[in-house]
């Protein structure tokens, strides 16, 4: 049964809904699929028909690499105006464990001398110039896109280790204060942020610092469906929880999950009620093995009743 969606002006806000993935380049979607018509497409080519069949996507390969601003360029001159790009925060910026390579040059020297050796790096291992200096070249190479009106958000995803306390409001705060002009959303990856009692102060705080809240569906994760900000997000990572599943996944067994047809139905109220309180709802498929990903995207936005610019579809 598909659910339709609100109409419009009758309840709040009724923000539009955007629907992607979090790669356009995953190789089993190149190389396993047919979902590009050529397998011989370059990367611009690439980016290109994605952009014509969703408004919106997200940028994964930031989070191992901070981004350049010739790069970010590059997806604005290969995407269309209108789209939307969400990138996600380098993992040093969000408390992540971090490549020491993935530091700038003229940085190294600014690691504390007992972590030069590690084969991780943490933000706490810079000194405090260091890190500032990190975030100013981290929101100088997303301009490109500011400018160009393509960034939708950056996306902050906090460790899975990481439970509730000051540590991580502090990683939030910051991050909130670096980047002031950019709207920002949270991933708890530890799901004790939004589980119980704890939940309550969790999106207070975000509603606080203006923040986004990632309403996530992810095994043993809370089903959470809240705003905290002008902008709401909902992120698909796939219910598998075991690795046992065909000779090849093991790599990517989090993600290998297809969501039914039932289980995307169940998120359709949800997204209508985000929609309602929210300028803006990004619904983005992390589920990125083989054509998982863009199949589910596709599928909701069936569901939803929305067209690829986020409006409601209508009868010719």
């Amino acid at each position: 049964m598909q659910v339709p969606p609100p109409p419009a002006g009758e309840t709040g806000r009724n923000g539009r809904v955007l629907l992607g993935a979090c790669s356009w380049a995953e190789s089993t979607l190149v190389k396993d699929t047919t979902w590009y018509p050529r397998r011989g497409m370059k990367a611009a080519e690439r980016i290109a028909y994605y952009a014509t069949r969703f408004p919106l996507v997200e940028i994964d390969s930031t989070y191992r690499f901070p981004p350049t601003p010739d790069v970010a360029r590059q997806w604005v001159e290969r995407t269309p105006p209108g789209f939307t790009i969400d990138v996600r925060a380098w993992s040093l910026l969000s408390g992540q464990a971090t490549m020491p390579a993935s530091l700038w040059d003229d940085l190294q020297d600014e690691v504390r001398p007992e972590a030069r050796d590690n084969q991780r790096l943490y933000a706490g291992n810079l000194s405090a110039e260091a890190r500032a200096e990190a975030w100013r070249r981290f929101e100088h190479a997303l301009r490109p896109l500011t400018d160009a009106g393509r960034l939708g958000c950056v996306v902050l995803q906090l460790p899975s280790w990481l439970k509730p306390g000051d540590t991580g409001r502090a990683i939030v705060t910051e991050a909130r204060q670096r980047l002031t002009q950019l709207r920002l959303c949270v991933e708890f990856g530890n799901p004790k942020w939004l589980g119980g009692d704890q939940a309550e102060d969790t999106l207070a705080m975000l509603e606080e610092l203006d923040v986004a809240v990632a309403c996530v569906d992810f095994t043993g994760y809370p089903v959470v469906a809240a705003s905290t900000a002008d902008l709401a997000m909902v992120r698909f990572h796939g219910r598998h929880d075991d690795p046992e599943l065909e000779p090849g996944v093991r790599a990517a067994w989090r993600f290998a999950h297809r969501y039914s047809h039932d289980e995307l139905e169940s998120w359709v109220p949800r997204i209508h009620e985000l929609a309602a309180s929210s300028s803006e709802v990004h619904v983005l498929f992390n589920n990125c093995w083989r054509d998982h990903a863009v199949g589910n995207a596709e599928e909701m936005g069936a569901l939803l009743g929305i067209g690829s610019s986020g409006a409601p579809r209508r009868d010719p």
